[in-house]
């Protein structure tokens, strides 16, 4: 298999995107580490895939990222996949709410990439989760949309930084997915317009030219072709994966 003799550690891997990842890298020959602070999920999760390893973690604590890590091993692979939305018009915007997006989105982002790339001898990748949020503005998630901005940034820099080395970091940008998080959006849309899920729904998938949610497998076979031969030159990119939005 492609992967075979790699380990790739996702965070966030309990659900959603990340239990994707953990699928289809396991399917590729990779052993993989999922993590995220939610226990069971995970465990759930890994007892399904062979040799997988289930860790809690808080990627916005720095201790906690590097006992993360210490429980992990060395990883060839590292998908920065935890995150979070909150919705709020700009002038409603508290400042914890400020910190909350910007602790798990981006903090934690750096501190997942940061851990990993210490620990990362020779060959590997450091891909980061972000969103077509962090490559335009949507409205009324200046918060999450400033993290995810930040974490374009953070990675067009990285790359610079790992160039010479046979590594290379790159960002992942999908549009609204088809995931519980997204599901959250559509209830609270429903609840501030009164309107139905199909509303909700179409109000969503508006900014997608192919009208419709991004699956999480389309995400996931975009981080195993960075992985994949002929990737090596694939560096400091931002990859929309959203039907032409971007």
């Amino acid at each position: 298999m492609a992967l075979a003799g790699k380990q790739v550690l996702i965070t966030g891997g309990g659900s959603g995107v990340g239990a994707d990842l953990a699928r289809a890298f396991a399917g590729a020959g990779a052993r993989v580490v999922i993590a995220g602070r939610r226990a069971e999920p995970l465990e759930s999760l890994a007892a399904t895939l062979p040799g997988a390893l289930a860790v809690t973690a808080d990627v916005t604590d720095e201790a906690s990222t590097r006992a993360m890590f210490d429980a992990a091993g060395p990883c060839d692979i590292v998908i920065a996949n935890a995150g979070a939305a909150n919705s709020a018009p700009f002038h409603r915007v508290d400042l914890d709410h400020w910190n909350a997006m910007l602790a798990v989105n981006l903090t934690g982002t750096f501190l997942t990439l940061r851990e990993g790339l210490l620990r990362m001898d020779g060959w590997g990748r450091l891909i980061a989760i972000a969103s077509t949020a962090g490559l335009k503005g949507y409205r009324y998630v200046a918060p999450y949309a400033a993290a995810k901005h930040g974490v374009v940034g953070l990675i067009r820099s990285l790359a610079l930084e790992v160039a010479k080395r046979p590594v290379t970091a790159n960002a992942l940008c999908p549009g609204f997915l088809d995931t519980e998080m997204t599901e959250r959006s559509i209830a609270n849309i429903m609840k501030k317009t009164g309107g139905d899920r199909a509303q909700a729904l179409s109000a969503l998938t508006a900014s997608n030219p192919q009208a419709r949610l991004v699956q999480p497998a389309e995400v996931s076979a975009a981080a195993l072709w960075l992985c994949g031969a002929g990737s090596d030159a694939i560096n400091g990119q931002a990859i929309a994966i959203a039907g032409g939005e971007i």
